[in-house]
């Protein structure tokens, strides 16, 4: 709860969780008040704003190892909803352990690190797990040619893998094609190839539903309107 700020001794405690966004929406709206009226929590939130758009490349960036990321993840997925709002709480707690005086006075970046940190984990919390369904993966088949394809399938997009794949014939590109149940192949308007580690990744435009197959035969430079080459791989939808 905001209290009210009649002298300066009781001004910019809320200014960090302010600028991190960490306030109720309340609170929030009731600080934006306040801040027309009081001279240094405006001074103090102008300054926080700039240690935190500063904050994200003030360390060097490494990336996080994969399995500490899936780990990490997979517990804030775990958390129950109920526990969001105690998260935000613990949040803000840990933005005002720091004085606003000493804020403003050369602890600013360590203090908004920590707040910075504090705020990412209630919000990840209150946002609850994840309902996006995992990538499905097709596993391709190969005819003619080495290497390993796979067909990434997620809401909205698809896209081929290509791993350590042989390259096109000289003259020619590989062409994707997409077989509907009992019908021809129809060319999905997409070309490649591979570069000298055999390696691509080929988005897919159009939308697979209702389809058995995916396919890819190489043709001549330019592509072709039919397959003129029998399919080299072939991912199953059915």
């Amino acid at each position: 709860m905001i209290e009210p700020r009649d002298s300066g001794r009781h001004c910019g405690g809320d200014a960090a969780a302010y600028v991190l966004g960490a306030l109720e929406p309340a609170e929030a709206e009731a600080f934006s008040r306040h801040l027309e009226q009081c001279v240094v929590c405006r001074d103090e939130v102008q300054a926080l704003t700039g240690v935190v758009q500063a904050l994200p490349m003030a360390a060097p960036q490494h990336p996080a190892p994969r399995r500490l990321r899936r780990r990490v993840l997979r517990e804030i997925r775990s958390l129950s909803a109920r526990e969001a709002p105690r998260a935000r709480g613990r949040a803000r707690r840990l933005l005002m352990l720091a004085p606003a005086g000493a804020l403003g006075r050369g602890l600013a970046a360590g203090a908004a690190a920590l707040a910075a940190g504090a705020a990412a984990l209630a919000l990840a919390l209150s946002s609850g797990p994840s309902t996006a369904p995992p990538a499905r993966i097709v596993q391709a088949s190969l005819s003619g040619v080495s290497g390993s394809v796979t067909l990434r399938l997620a809401p909205g997009r698809a896209e081929l893998v290509a791993r350590h794949l042989s390259p096109p014939p000289r003259g020619h590109v590989y062409e994707v094609w997409l077989k509907p149940p009992g019908g021809p192949p129809r060319p999905a308007s997409v070309l490649f190839t591979v570069d000298r580690r055999g390696d691509a990744r080929v988005p897919i435009p159009e939308s697979l539903k209702g389809l058995s197959a995916v396919m890819v035969t190489p043709e001549p430079a330019g592509g072709s309107p039919v397959p003129t080459h029998a399919p080299v791989i072939v991912a199953q939808l059915a």
